[in-house]
């Protein structure tokens, strides 16, 4: 039994899952939380204005691929089911939906500068801390950043899909907008050129303008 190693990384990544979790979670709360507040009940009414994150868990979005993603060395990715939103509701139909949408990526950009308190904290009041929650923090603050970052782009399903439109209402962004399984695949391509080491880029520099501060 004394010979039994056990992976640094896996270790982190086990600790790390309920960041993981709650990022997602609180990301679609926020969609849920500002489409009821602007009149459209959809989200509340499902069970999905809540910060629990069984909630808004998809299994393969926020179970397999997590998993995929540890197992091949990749970078830990995923979501967790879309908040349903009828802007129908909303009184101000474009304003108000371009808020709903906003409002999670937002949500993760606010979590990250939590976890940079904690993290300026924990460094500043704890010398000599675990280097182990060192990781977790840091790694939070990525991964909140990225998912801050990566929902804005202009691609369908994403956020910033609906943000385009929301800003320029015509027949040519609502056919991109309702681009379908089109635009997953578009978002796939996008992952998979070289356009993602640029992406990557803009993440690792916000979180180093935010290291600043730490």
């Amino acid at each position: 039994m004394d010979n039994i190693h056990v992976s640094e990384k896996l270790v982190l990544f086990l600790y790390f899952l309920p960041v993981f979790f709650f990022s997602l979670a609180i990301h679609e709360f926020s969609h849920a939380f500002w489409a009821n507040k602007f009149g459209d009940p959809t989200a509340k009414n499902l069970g999905r204005l809540t910060l629990n994150p069984i909630k808004h868990l998809d299994f393969f979005g926020s179970i397999v691929m997590p998993i995929l993603a540890f197992s091949s060395g990749y970078m830990l990715i995923g979501w967790a089911k879309p908040v349903p939103v009828d802007r129908r509701n909303f009184k101000n139909n474009f304003r108000d939906d371009a808020i709903v949408s906003a409002a999670g990526p937002i949500s993760n950009f606010l979590f990250a500068l939590f976890f940079l308190l904690l993290l300026f904290v924990y460094r500043n009041f704890l010398p000599g801390g675990s280097i182990l929650i060192s990781k977790i923090l840091i790694s939070s603050i990525y991964f909140n950043i990225f998912l801050f970052v990566f929902n804005l782009l202009p691609i369908p399903p994403l956020d910033g899909s609906h943000i385009l439109f929301d800003i320029f209402p015509n027949k040519y962004t609502a056919k991109y907008l309702n681009l379908g399984l089109y635009g997953s695949l578009i978002l796939l391509f996008f992952i998979y050129s070289p356009l993602w080491g640029f992406f990557m880029k803009i993440v690792y520099f916000i979180v180093d303008l935010l290291f600043v501060f730490k």
